[in-house]
């Protein structure tokens, strides 16, 4: 029985480590047909979450079976797994094609095989059962092993095959494991005899300590407060690494890693459920403060520890529950089904009720302190007695103040002395802070400043660029708002007479509202501001035509940031523009982004980090450039007033720039045109959707 439990515990630790990678890839995949917003989180988590659960009531059904030989289902699984991870994306791509029916057929598409991984659980629970006896044991060896590859395959796709194989070598590993898994359990299957069953006897039998519905609605609870506090976490960790991609995978890889821990000490613990609850909740309310102070010390995936034991002390509470709720006897993976089916309802709830409602309504602090609330409540219930959650609930009150300040010390960390932001909103959409300079930040990464005035800041020279580079741009296109200058200043260029403005998050119009110098573009009549993903917005109005398309694009590095610099993308854009129509985005000096579009594109020009492609020839006008900039009015309110010496000279500077060759790259306010660009990008990658080129690198 002990070779048996150890080789299939085996196993199954290598069956949750390409589980976690398909969920990775396929919500990077379903990001590019829907857009980076809640759509396509909601059909990745939701899917997921439902074929797990429905996975956990297929298998619970199957263990029940009369003689069904339980390893040959789990092996047929694991090789039906592999098949499907084999064509998914191209599945996902040619779904993408049909239209409205798409959302629900890439639903559907992601539940079919998770519902294969939801089924495993309970077959070889009920298999170790039948050999073993003990219900808390196998599952807390099964949930640990399952969990901890997943764990696993978040920090090794983090680390290496994201950025090393890309998504469809990434999903060819773990369809390979699959398949692996699956060949040598058959092989097992059939050149071995049944092992003998442990005899059920009054000793081993077994009674259940706890009422099956009381076990529900604690296993409900548990999933409900994890994946809360795990969204939170997201946050914080998100806004603490500037966005980086591996944020999510680390942050994953961390509550994983303890909900595997926590499974395994679980059967040894002698702490009353109640108890381990109470522990639990007040451990993850101060995980958050503790992260802000932390990170002045050390880099913010030292702290990653601090979400191992949470989510381990959390993890730890639902084998206990199946030990207490679940007799050892045949239909204990039946009944575990159903326990696993509530895990899963509670943390897609909690999910849901914070993603999607709370991040809208409350600030973080609140926040934590609801799901603190929901997890104090049920404790006390278990337990009957007041003095615990009393202590528990007064320990969460004292750490109260520490959550002052958390996003400034998560964004300056050690420059932290006492910074407080001037404005801080915060939607499901992210988290918009300005400082007290006026340089607003997007989810903890710099994103410019709410200014216009051409005097104080160059970043005003690049939207007014557009006039050396195109004729008459009519009809504008703009990715992304942030801070408004760029769309303010497009928008009162003389020749636009409409603006279509594409923002991913709404809490930037709250902010823009606030500072005069921006606020006015939000009544501007030729501006239309839709908050969608800027591509998948694209995607559904192709049929508009625009003379010029710019995107002031996030920083080459940040998650999802391919979906605006890759092939795909300027193809997309391409097919939008009018002719002489350019495309002007920001590489942030990436030279993988710029090789990407001098490559593209026949006709090239790059200003500083900025690139304009097209696929005519550019219409360079020095002399253009010049007096438009001379008579530029921002809302009636000229932005120089020429018959000051100091403004006539910063207008001569700027159109001087217009005369700056620059073959290295490296300059800020020069120029380069396309054959330079490919000279000194010739070691460079051109960026795919697939192989997300210049992601997944810090």
């Amino acid at each position: 029985m002990v070779s048996s439990t150890r080789w299939l515990s085996a196993l199954f630790f290598l069956s949750g480590f390409p589980a976690l990678l398909y969920q990775i890839v396929w919500q990077r995949a379903l990001f590019t047909i829907f857009g980076v917003n809640v759509e396509s989180v909601t059909v990745v988590v939701s899917a997921f979450m439902l074929g797990l659960g429905l996975g956990s009531l297929l298998g619970g059904w199957l263990s029940q079976r009369p003689g069904l030989p339980l390893l040959l289902a789990f092996a047929v699984m694991e090789l039906a797994i592999a098949a499907f991870g084999l064509v998914s994306l191209q599945l996902f791509q040619s779904l993408s094609t049909l239209g409205a029916p798409t959302f629900l057929l890439s639903f559907a598409a992601v539940v079919l095989p998770t519902v294969l991984m939801g089924a495993t659980l309970p077959l070889l629970v009920t298999h170790l059962v039948r050999v073993s006896g003990h219900v808390g044991r196998s599952v807390g060896l099964l949930y640990f092993v399952n969990t901890l590859g997943s764990a696993v395959a978040c920090f090794t796709a983090a680390l290496y095959t994201m950025r090393e194989l890309g998504m469809s070598g990434t999903v060819e590993l773990a369809a390979a494991i699959n398949a692996l898994i699956g060949v040598t359990v058959l092989v097992v299957h059939f050149r071995s005899t049944p092992a003998p069953l442990r005899p059920e006897t009054p000793a081993t039998r077994g009674q259940a300590t706890m009422a099956f519905p009381t076990g529900l609605l604690l296993a409900g609870v548990v999933g409900f407060v994890s994946l809360g506090f795990e969204i939170i976490w997201y946050r914080v960790y998100s806004f603490a690494s500037g966005g980086s991609p591996r944020c999510f995978s680390f942050v994953l890889g961390a509550f994983l890693a303890g909900i595997a821990l926590g499974s395994w000490f679980s059967p040894r613990l002698r702490w009353p459920i109640g108890r381990l609850i109470l522990i639990a909740t007040v451990v993850s309310f101060a995980t958050v403060p503790a992260i802000s102070y932390l990170v002045a010390f050390v880099d913010y995936t030292a702290t990653l520890p601090l979400i191992a034991v949470a989510a381990g002390l959390l993890g730890a509470v639902f084998p206990l529950v199946c030990h207490a709720a679940v007799p050892p006897d045949d239909r204990a993976g039946r009944r575990l089904s159903f326990l696993y089916l509530a895990n899963i309802a509670g943390s897609v709830v909690g999910s849901y009720a914070i993603g999607f409602i709370l991040l809208n309504l409350l600030p973080l602090w609140a926040i934590c302190l609801a799901l603190s609330v929901v997890g104090l409540a049920v404790a006390w219930l278990s337990l009957r007695t007041s003095r615990g959650p009393l202590l528990a609930t007064a320990a969460v009150l004292a750490l109260l103040p520490s959550f002052s300040s958390v996003y400034e010390r998560l964004l300056y960390k050690d420059e932290y002395i006492g910074q407080r932001f001037s404005d801080l909103v915060e939607t499901r959409g992210g988290v918009v802070s300005v400082d007290s300079t006026g340089q607003i930040y997007g989810g903890g990464a710099h994103d410019g400043v709410l200014s216009t005035d051409l005097l104080k800041h160059d970043n005003c020279i690049r939207p007014l660029s557009l006039s050396y580079l195109h004729p008459a741009p009519r009809e504008v296109l703009l990715i992304g708002m942030a801070g408004g200058a760029w769309s303010q200043i497009v928008a009162n260029h003389p020749a636009v007479q409409r603006a279509v403005v594409v923002e991913i998050n709404g809490g930037y119009l709250e902010v823009i509202r606030r500072y005069p110098d921006v606020a006015p573009v939000l009544r501007n009549p030729k501006v239309k501001v839709f908050i969608d993903d800027g591509r998948r917005w694209m995607r559904q109005h192709e049929d508009q035509k625009f003379d010029a398309i710019l995107m002031d694009t996030v920083q080459h590095w940040r998650a999802q940031a391919t979906n605006l610099l890759s092939v795909e993308m300027l193809t997309l854009a391409r097919g939008m523009l009018k002719p002489g129509g350019i495309i002007y985005y920001n590489t942030t000096w990436s030279e993988d982004a710029q090789r990407t579009g001098a490559t593209l594109f026949p006709h090239v020009l790059r200003f500083g980090p900025f690139l304009a492609v097209s696929d005519f020839p550019l219409q360079l006008d020095e002399n253009r450039w010049r007096e438009t900039v001379s008579h530029y009015e921002l809302d009636g309110r000229p932005m120089l007033n020429l018959a000051d010496p100091v403004h006539r000279a910063r207008l001569e500077a700027v159109i001087a720039t217009a005369r700056q060759f620059d073959s290295t790259g490296a300059e800020y306010l020069a120029f380069e045109d396309g054959p330079s660009i490919l000279r000194r990008t010739a070691s460079a990658r051109i960026i795919t959707d697939n192989n997300m080129a210049t992601e997944w690198l810090r």
